[in-house]
Parts: C-alpha cells; sequence; structure tokens
C-alpha cells in the first residue's frame, strides 16, 4: 500500500520542456477563431505594460486559460465568482514571463534555427488543415509567419532560460533523497492501519427508545447473519442487502484505514481483531456497526525505494517553486510595471 507523504505543495509551477508547455508563452491554437473565416481580425487591446513592452488581451485569454484549463471545456467561459482572481494570476504570470524573457535576451542567450523550426512545424501540425493554419494567422499573426515564429523564439528563449535559473537547480540526486529520508523518519511512517468492511444499521441521533430496540434487533439479525458468511464476497453481498450507509454499494468496504479515521468505538474493537474476524455489534452513537477485518499492518517506516518516485517528485517542486519565488522577486526589484 502506497504511503501518504506528508509533504504540501501548495503552489504549482509550470514546466517548460516540452514544444507543447513552450505553447504556453507562444499562442495557443485555441484563441484562433478558426470557426469564422469572414470575420474581420479585432485589434488587441494592451493591458500590461512590462519594462515599455506592451502585453495584450490576447495574451492575457491565453495566460487566463493556461490557469483555469477547464474554461474551454465551457466556451471560453470563466466561472463568475473566481474570474477576477484567474485573471490577477494570468496577469501576474504575463509579468514573470516577459521579466523572464527580457532578462535572456540582456544575457545574449539564442535559439539555433533548426530548434525553432521544429517548434514552428510542432505548432502547426496543431491544426486540422493548411486552411485552418491560414486563417489563423490571419486572426492572430497578423497574416505573417514571422510574426508567429517570432513568438514561438520569444517561448523558447522563456525556456531556457527558466530551465537554466530554475528547472536544473531543482534537481536532486538520490543521495539527496536518501538523506532527507533518513532525516526525516515520522514523515514515512505508516501508522496502524486495518483493510474493513462493515454494515450498520442507523437509527439518528435522537432516536426514542423504541426505535433504538428496533435498530438494535434488525443488527442483531444482521450479526448472526454476518457471522453465517464465509468470506468477503459473502459479508459484501449481505452488506448491499441491508447496509444503511452509502458503504453499501462498495459492498461495505472501506479499503485501508488508520488510527483516527473511524469512529472511536469501532477503532476500539477493530484493532484487537485479527484478520477474518468479524465483530459484535458496535454502538457508535448514532448507529450499530458490524465490521469484518481483512487485514491489518501495523506501524512501520515504509521503505525508501517505495516513496522514492513522490519524493522525487514534490521535493524537486518545492525547490522549483523557491526558486521561482526567488527569482521573481530579483526580476521584480527594478521592473517597472503598469496595469492598462
Amino acid at each position: 500500500m502506497k504511503t501518504n507523504l506528508l509533504i504540501c505543495v501548495t503552489a504549482l509551477l509550470a514546466s517548460f520542456t516540452s514544444v507543447a508547455q513552450v505553447a504556453m508563452h507562444a499562442p495557443s491554437v485555441q484563441s484562433a477563431n478558426v470557426s469564422a473565416p469572414s470575420a474581420a481580425p479585432q485589434a488587441p487591446k494592451p493591458v500590461l505594460r512590462v519594462n515599455g513592452a506592451v502585453l495584450t488581451n490576447r495574451d492575457l485569454l491565453r495566460e487566463m486559460m493556461n490557469v483555469f484549463p477547464y474554461a474551454k471545456e465551457h466556451g471560453g467561459k470563466f466561472p463568475q465568482d473566481s474570474e477576477a482572481q484567474i485573471r490577477k494570476m494570468a496577469l501576474r504570470n504575463l509579468e514573470f514571463e516577459e521579466l523572464a524573457y527580457q532578462q535572456a535576451q540582456r544575457l545574449g542567450m539564442t535559439v539555433t534555427p533548426a530548434k525553432l523550426d521544429k517548434a514552428v512545424g510542432d505548432f502547426q501540425a496543431q491544426f486540422e488543415s493548411p486552411a485552418q493554419f491560414q486563417q489563423y494567422l490571419k486572426v492572430e499573426q497578423q497574416g505573417s509567419v514571422q510574426v508567429l515564429r517570432g513568438k514561438i523564439r520569444r517561448a523558447i528563449l522563456i525556456e531556457q532560460y527558466l530551465n537554466v535559473q530554475i528547472n536544473n537547480k531543482s534537481k536532486l540526486t538520490d543521495a539527496q533523497l536518501r538523506d532527507f529520508y533518513q532525516k526525516n523518519p515520522d514523515r514515512f511512517r505508516k501508522p496502524d492501519s486495518v483493510w474493513l468492511q462493515t454494515i450498520t444499521i442507523a437509527y439518528g441521533d435522537n432516536p426514542t427508545p423504541a426505535d433504538k430496540k428496533k435498530a438494535w434487533e434488525r443488527a442483531d439479525e444482521a450479526l448472526k447473519q454476518a457471522k453465517a458468511t464465509k468470506d468477503y464476497e459473502g459479508f459484501g453481498m449481505l452488506a448491499e442487502k441491508v447496509s444503511m450507509d452509502d458503504w453499501r454499494v462498495m459492498m461495505g468496504d472501506h479499503k485501508w484505514l488508520h488510527r483516527g479515521r473511524m469512529p472511536e468505538q469501532v477503532e476500539a474493537v477493530v484493532f484487537k481483531m485479527q484478520a477474518g474476524q468479524i465483530s459484535g455489534v458496535i454502538d457508535t452513537g448514532d448507529s450499530f456497526c458490524i465490521a469484518r477485518v481483512n487485514g491489518r499492518e501495523d506501524s512501520h517506516l515504509v521503505a525508501f525505494d517505495e516513496v522514492k518516485p513522490q519524493l522525487k517528485k514534490n521535493l524537486e517542486q518545492q525547490k522549483a517553486d523557491e526558486l521561482r519565488g526567488a527569482l521573481e522577486a530579483q526580476l521584480r526589484k527594478n521592473a517597472k510595471i503598469e496595469e492598462l
């Protein structure tokens, strides 16, 4: 069973290591008005100025789509209650990528013709036909392949700069991962766990004595039937028929639970049971419960090799977030940024 690492990474940093990801900074296919070839292109409107460089509402829409890609499934619309926040995040991302682009230029970074040609070709391949691509150029790129190439070149420069400043620096060796694992054993300790099936007979929060007695009689009858079952399947089929909670559709199967994830009355019983045993009727305070234990695992340290893939992903993401934050602060320090 996989362990749940206690490393929380809440900030999402985009990776810039493929042509598809380069297109995050380049114009997107989705923004092309390919369904209306007769429509006159609308002039883009400036929304942001970064050290004199102007970014437009089309750049903003592209980045809002990156922040909230589900909008593509809803006709390009954003949830009203979160659109302002999505826009704010998109503007900040645009500012950061423009600052990164300008710094890449100052450092004299270049893009080889072969790499640019391949990226442009891969971008063009996303279109269903040459005609659709030409319509996209007309609507979104002033009818010019050179304008498109310039934007994709910009995207590649951003990618290359961020690879140097963030992605390459955030890589961790096996030795570094193992060192973290050894210094933080509690993060990788799996607690006592039990694999449970249950049957629940509910009686509510404020039952009358008669109602509780009736529930008890039903639970007692269910217990007799449960004791007669031979295995997981038999108990599960009984749970499907008589249990009164949502788990009945899963044959009463809760899978693996550790301490603190079940009613304390149930926990006090099941952690004394062995695999294959069925409990008596347990009063939880609002229902009667019958539990079948299918497996038990005592608390133990999960092996390094088992946690290594997720640990590597989490720690490298955490380091990348930290590097990105520091880089953004550095680039913003003397920048002039204006929302228009």
